[in-house]
């Protein structure tokens, strides 16, 4: 059965609406809620035909460092042969609504709800709309951090429908995460997952951890606790985490709670300090 994914209806509020909303930003999170994803806040593209997209997330000082998040809604006949201009740059596509032609390296998938793909850097591709409807589509994009000794990944194109979720220990199934890529691969240097929780279902503690989050609410509502406040969010509300932001919600039902997740793994830390600092190996042998 296919599942119901959110995405953002654009238009504009009437002028009898009042201003009061959910949206905050602040050091150690923000939230953008569904409301606020009109048309006035889209952004376009070089190189996309037919294209509009509204920015969930950049790199920027005090705010998302390592990743950008878009919402794609690319039209009839729209989309691009070049559709990346940065040869850093992973990404990962997640179709919502709609369906496309996505070419990569020469092999042609048609990409339907549910549809994942995560594109190596420097991969050629094409994405195209050969349907007579809109298709929507999350696209996060990351420079990738090489490693010598490991290869970079290669593409991966699936459907969540294909792949069955792991609960976490202890949860009876509450609490479960969709897993695209194996964690245990250290080539990859950031996941994107689906976290489902059930009526009720919880994260018992408060998360504290390195990675940054990207959050997109795909189905369902909840309380989430983001530092110090609890928030109420629902499907097509966003957020984002800061690295060591402590993290906790509750799912309200009355159906399951869903979304896309972000975050970066396996990775060193990069180390601070000014340039051309000493090798301190080289220190060592110097009396």
């Amino acid at each position: 059965m296919q599942k119901h994914y959110y995405f953002p209806q654009g238009g504009h509020p009437p002028q009898t609406d009042l201003l009061t909303d959910r949206a905050v930003f602040t050091e150690a999170y923000a939230v953008i809620p569904k409301g606020v994803m009109r048309d006035i806040v889209t952004s376009y593209l070089p190189f996309w035909t037919n294209t509009r997209l509204w920015v969930l997330s950049r790199p920027l000082s005090g705010f998302a460092e390592t990743f950008s998040q878009y919402i794609m809604e690319v039209g009839p006949s729209g989309g691009s042969d070049r559709p990346e201009t940065d040869p850093r740059a992973e990404g990962v596509l997640f179709v919502v609504d709609g369906e496309f032609r996505l070419t990569i390296g020469g092999r042609s998938h048609l990409m339907q709800p549910g549809g994942y793909a995560y594109i190596p850097p420097g991969t050629e591709w094409s994405l195209h709309n050969e349907g007579d409807t809109a298709t929507r589509f999350h696209w996060i994009r990351k420079a990738y951090e090489k490693v010598d000794g490991l290869p970079v990944p290669e593409p991966i194109v699936t459907n969540e429908r294909e792949i069955t979720p792991s609960p976490m220990p202890g949860t009876d199934g509450r609490w479960a995460t969709t897993r695209f890529v194996d964690p245990s691969d250290m080539r990859h240097d950031m996941h994107v997952t689906i976290v489902t929780f059930e009526p009720g279902g919880v994260i018992p503690f408060m998360e504290t951890h390195v990675m940054e989050h990207g959050l997109y609410v795909l189905e369902g509502k909840a309380v989430y606790r983001l530092n110090t406040d609890w928030v109420e969010v629902e499907a097509g509300d966003y957020m984002w985490l800061r690295a060591f932001c402590p993290q906790a919600c509750y799912a309200g039902g009355p159906g399951k709670f869903r979304y896309l997740l972000y975050k970066d793994v396996n990775r060193h830390m990069t180390l601070g300090g000014p340039e051309g600092s000493p090798d301190i190996a080289g220190l060592r042998d110097k009396p």
